[in-house]
């Protein structure tokens, strides 16, 4: 009895030995992000801002390598839009209820459908706790030359929204003391700064869209996530 019992005990341990060394199923890719309101200034632009504008944003991910939950997202993008009553990242305004539409690349299978909203939302947090719309159509997230310090990107979502950015240069310092204001909406890896050169959202579902364009708005960047 004792020799089956410590046949038992050491079976055990070898297994959760065996299983702690297996690695985490993890995603990772590229971000991308634009608001109505400046996240790169100074609080004379801030100041003016607040409450004012920058309610809105569209922002993406496109997987790179990696699963959700066990359905393989590789080469697949989701974008998330969003309407709030507040600037958004607006400190004096905590609470910040937001609708959202969600809108899912159309290549993906009703499997990756489902888990690309997954992961979304997981992204989102409560910015996407009240998704209004799910639409499906073909996204393209490109960054020019695989570099996000270079801040050139291109995001494009159907005819639904899009976000073309350009790095920060020197011009765009105008008060002086710039910094990033507003953090990105969601947890990142890495991130930069960008300057939104269009910022579009034709679509249903929040009451109102936009054309909104030249504002230091924009971040890129890239995600990684071990699955929950």
């Amino acid at each position: 009895m004792l020799k089956v019992l410590f046949a038992a005990v050491v079976s055990a341990a070898a297994s959760v030995s065996f299983a702690a060394t297996l690695p985490a199923s993890s995603i990772h890719g590229n971000y991308i992000e634009a608001r109505t309101a400046d996240v790169y200034t100074g609080p004379c632009f801030a100041n003016g801002e607040a409450d004012q504008v920058g309610t809105e944003a569209v922002f993406g991910w496109k997987v790179d390598q990696g699963d959700w939950h066990g359905v393989p997202l590789a080469g697949l993008s989701v974008v998330a839009v969003i309407r709030s009553q507040h600037t958004l990242g607006l400190s004096s305004e905590p609470v910040n209820p937001a609708i959202a539409v969600l809108i899912v690349d159309s290549r993906a299978d009703a499997e990756q459908r489902l888990a690309l909203q997954s992961f979304a939302k997981r992204m989102g947090g409560d910015l996407l706790s009240s998704v209004v719309k799910v639409d499906y159509v073909p996204i393209e997230l490109t960054i020019q030359g695989g570099n996000i310090h270079g801040g050139a990107a291109r995001l494009t979502a159907g005819s639904l929204a899009e976000i073309q950015t350009r790095a920060m240069s020197a011009a765009d310092h105008i008060c002086g003391n710039e910094e990033v204001w507003y953090p990105p909406l969601t947890q990142t890896e890495h991130v930069m700064p960008a300057y939104a050169l269009e910022n579009t959202f034709t679509g249903d579902g929040l009451g109102e869209t936009w054309h909104n364009r030249f504002k230091r708005s924009g971040f890129v960047g890239t995600f990684r996530l071990t699955a929950d």
